[in-house]
């Protein structure tokens, strides 16, 4: 008689069976990327505590006087290599028309929190499956500018010594900008590199230029960042690449949505699905 032979079991490491959390961890993870219907109360606390934090932590960033000014002047000067430093003249010219430079003072003080939360009001009333996405793109790109805020003091144009900008809320005596007048002890005035006026505008006009029906609509919501560049020049408050870090911002915010949702907020179903029904497989934008 021969000796027994033994098979070895082939594939035996591959049938070993998965650690019971994988699934259970999987459908969490899902669940928090699905689009699921916003809560009024959990929102209005959210914005606010957000907004709360972000003034704190921008206010909070020390007020490097000197290094501001250092790359205030190191803006102009690339600026001017680049043959962009139209700052000033637009400034003089617009300020020369008393009737539209304090009409844009205001614009500056007030449509730049008065636009952004129309938005978010829209959003969570006719978007609610969008609705969460587009709000992270929003708080992401306002995070990361709190660290460019840190890391890069950058001084406004109205304040550079030497030069001849008009610090038109002064001029006029308007309240266009919490930095100017007696409200300058209450923000910042060194934390103008990247700009979230035009972050926010931005945000602002894709969303309504991708999710509004009518045309004059999505036409407006393409004209506001526009306008929106043309006032932060105008009144002193930044250069055009304090612009041009507001859309990188903007991109990153992008790019974090992105990641989490797996697709880019506008193409998420508009509403969300009933409970049970699951996350549709194809977004649609109806």
């Amino acid at each position: 008689m021969g000796e027994p032979t033994v098979t070895p079991l082939e594939g035996r490491d591959q049938a070993l069976p998965e650690p019971v959390t994988t699934a259970p961890r999987q459908r969490r993870l899902h669940r928090l990327r699905s689009p699921r219907r916003p809560r009024l109360w959990f929102e209005i606390l959210l914005i606010g505590m957000s907004y709360w934090t972000y003034s704190l932590v921008r206010n909070a960033v020390p007020e490097q006087r000197s290094e501001a000014l250092r790359n205030a002047d190191w803006i102009w000067r690339v600026e001017h290599s680049l043959g962009i430093a139209a700052e000033e003249s637009v400034n003089h010219t617009v300020n020369s028309v008393t009737w539209l430079i304090v009409g844009m003072n205001y614009y500056y003080a007030t449509l730049h929190f008065v636009v952004t939360l129309t938005v978010l009001v829209w959003l969570y009333r006719s978007h609610p499956g969008r609705y969460a996405a587009t709000r992270l793109v929003l708080f992401a790109t306002t995070a990361v500018a709190l660290v460019g805020y840190y890391l890069y003091p950058l001084a406004p144009p109205r304040l550079m010594p030497g030069a001849d900008f008009v610090d038109t809320v002064m001029v006029h005596q308007t309240w266009g900008s919490m930095a100017s007048g007696d409200l300058k002890h209450m923000s910042n005035q060194y934390a103008a590199m990247p700009s979230m006026h035009i972050g926010w505008s931005l945000w602002c006009g894709l969303t309504v230029f991708a999710l509004a029906r009518l045309p004059w609509v999505r036409i407006l919501g393409l004209l506001y960042p526009t306008a929106t560049l043309v006032v932060i020049v105008a009144t002193a408050n930044h250069f055009w690449l304090d612009a041009v870090g507001g859309v990188l911002c903007l991109a990153f915010g992008f790019a974090v949505a992105r990641v989490w949702y797996g697709t880019l907020p506008y193409t998420l179903p508009r509403r969300v699905p009933p409970k049970g029904q699951g996350r549709p497989l194809l977004p649609t934008k109806a």
